[in-house]
C-alpha cells in the first residue's frame, strides 16, 4: 500500500533528525544544531508583483482604507474601481486616490497601461495555475481543514476543502524560507485574529492559493500574497500585509493593504535552528533522536504568540496586538532592543507646535524625521490602545498601520474628519490652532 503523505513526511524527519544527532556525535557540535532553509521553490509572481491589489471584475472600498502600493483592474474599465475617488493623471496612463500610496491603472487608460495590465492579469493567472498544481505537499488536509492554534514549518500544504483560521496560527521559520497553502474551496480567519510569523518568517514567502471566496474577518491581521480564483474580501478594519490577487473582485472596508518587499527569490540557504523547521501540530509525535532545543525569542514580536521566556514583561496583550505583530516584519516599525522614550519627557505643547509646523503631507510609507516628530507627538497624547501600542514601539521614523492608527485614533478623539490616519492640511490646521 502506497504511503500516505503524513506517513512521508514523519518519516523524513526521523531520518533528518537521526542525520543530524550522528553529526553531532561525530564533530563534537556544541550549541542549537542547524539545518538549510527550508521550505518548495519559490513562486514567480511576474508583472503581478507590482500591485498590492490586482483584479479582473473591480475594487471597492467603504471607509478610511489605506492602500501602500499600486493597484489596477483588467480587463474591466476604471469605473469598476468605487470608493477611491480618483483623479487622472494629466498623461492618462495612470489614476491617484487619497487612500492610496501608490498608482492606480485600469484597462481603459492610455498607453502602455492596457497592454501592461494584460500581462499582469496573465502572469496572475499563471502563477496561481503554478502555484495550485505544485505536488508532493507537506501535509495534506491537515487539521481536517482547521490550523487554529497551529505553528507551521515551511512547507507546501494542501486541502481539497475549505480552510478555517478560526485563532491565531503561527508561521515559524527563517527569512527565507517558503509557504504555499493549496486551498480547494473557501479560507475565512475569523474576526480579530491573526497570522503571525516568528523566527523572521516574510509574508513576501507566503501564498494563499484559494479555488474559493477568501474572507479576511474584522481587525484580523492576514499575511502572505493570496492568489484567488475568486473574489477576496476584506471585512472592516482587517490587515493585509502582502498581495490581494484576485481573478474576480476585491471588496475592502476600512482596510490597511501593505505590499510586502518584493525580493521573493530564495537566495543561497543559510542556517537556522532545526526547532523552526518542524510543524508543531498534533499529528506529528516528537523524534526522540533529537535533545530538545531551548527556543531563543528573536524578537519581541513572538512575546504575545509564542512561548515566552521568564523574562517576558507581564503586560496583558490587547485586541490590537495583532497589528504590532504586522509591523514587526514588514514595516520595521519595531525596535530591535527595547528602550526608554525620549518622548515622555517633552512637553506635550511643545511637540504639538513642532507637528503643526511641518510643512509636507505625511502618509503610510514615509520615512523621515518628520514622522518621528509626529510620531513622539501621539505617544504623548496616550489617548487609547493605538497610541499605547505606538507607544510600545517608540519614534522609529517609520509611518507604518501602527502610526496610521494612532493618528487615526487622534483624529476621531478631536473631532478631525474624516479620522483616515493620514497627515494632511485639516490635521495641520488643528494643531496650530490648538498647540500654541
Amino acid at each position: 500500500m502506497a504511503e500516505t503523505n503524513q506517513y512521508k513526511y514523519m518519516k523524513r524527519q526521523k531520518i533528518v533528525s537521526a542525520v543530524l544527532a550522528i553529526t553531532a556525535l561525530m564533530f563534537g557540535l556544541a550549541g542549537p544544531i542547524t539545518v538549510l532553509a527550508a521550505g518548495p521553490a519559490s513562486v514567480n509572481l511576474g508583472a503581478a508583483s507590482n500591485f498590492a491589489v490586482l483584479s479582473k471584475s473591480g475594487i471597492s472600498t467603504t471607509g478610511a482604507t489605506l492602500v501602500t502600493g499600486d493597484i489596477g483592474v483588467s480587463p474591466i474599465n476604471a469605473t469598476a474601481i468605487t470608493g477611491f475617488g480618483l483623479t487622472v493623471d494629466s498623461s492618462n496612463v495612470f489614476a491617484k486616490s487619497a487612500l492610496v500610496v501608490g498608482k492606480i491603472f485600469a484597462a481603459d487608460y492610455a498607453a502602455p497601461t492596457p497592454a501592461n495590465m494584460t500581462t499582469a492579469i496573465s502572469d496572475m493567472q499563471t502563477v496561481y495555475t503554478d502555484a495550485a498544481g505544485r505536488t508532493n505537499p507537506t501535509a495534506t488536509e491537515l487539521g481536517a481543514g482547521n490550523i487554529g492554534g497551529m505553528t507551521l514549518a515551511p512547507g507546501l500544504y494542501k486541502w481539497g476543502t475549505g480552510l478555517a483560521i478560526p485563532t491565531d496560527v503561527t508561521l515559524s521559520g527563517s527569512a527565507n524560507d517558503i509557504w504555499i497553502f493549496q486551498v480547494g474551496q473557501n479560507l475565512n480567519l475569523s474576526p480579530a485574529k491573526q497570522i503571525i510569523l516568528a523566527g523572521g518568517a516574510k509574508a513576501s514567502n507566503i501564498f494563499w492559493v484559494v479555488a474559493g471566496q477568501t474572507t479576511i474577518g474584522t481587525t484580523a491581521v492576514f499575511n502572505g500574497t493570496i492568489l484567488g480564483q475568486t473574489a477576496i474580501v476584506l471585512n472592516t478594519g482587517a490587515v493585509l500585509n502582502g498581495r490581494a490577487l484576485a481573478q474576480t473582485a476585491v471588496t475592502l472596508d476600512a482596510n490597511t493593504v501593505a505590499t510586502p518587499s518584493h525580493n521573493i527569490v530564495v537566495p543561497d540557504p543559510v542556517l537556522v535552528p532545526v526547532t523552526s523547521t518542524i510543524p508543531a501540530t498534533t499529528t506529528i509525535p516528537a523524534t526522540p533522536a533529537v535533545p530538545a532545543i531551548p527556543a531563543t525569542p528573536t524578537s519581541a514580536t513572538n512575546t504575545s504568540t509564542v512561548s515566552a521566556t521568564p523574562a517576558t514583561p507581564a503586560t496583558p496583550v490587547t485586541p490590537t496586538t495583532p497589528v504590532i505583530q504586522t509591523t514587526i516584519n514588514q514595516t520595521e516599525e519595531f525596535p530591535t532592543t527595547p528602550h526608554k522614550f525620549q518622548e515622555q519627557e517633552m512637553s506635550q505643547n511643545s511637540i504639538g507646535q513642532q507637528v503643526g509646523a511641518i510643512a509636507r503631507n505625511l502618509g503610510q510609507g514615509h520615512r523621515n524625521d518628520n514622522v518621528k516628530t509626529l510620531q513622539q507627538f501621539l505617544i504623548s497624547q496616550n489617548i487609547g490602545s493605538a497610541s499605547k501600542n505606538l507607544t510600545r514601539v517608540g519614534a522609529t521614523s517609520y509611518f507604518g498601520p501602527l502610526t496610521r492608527a494612532s493618528l487615526a485614533e487622534f483624529q476621531a478623539k478631536v473631532g478631525i474628519s474624516p479620522a483616515w490616519g493620514n497627515f494632511g492640511p485639516i490635521t495641520r490646521a488643528y494643531l496650530k490652532a490648538n498647540f500654541n
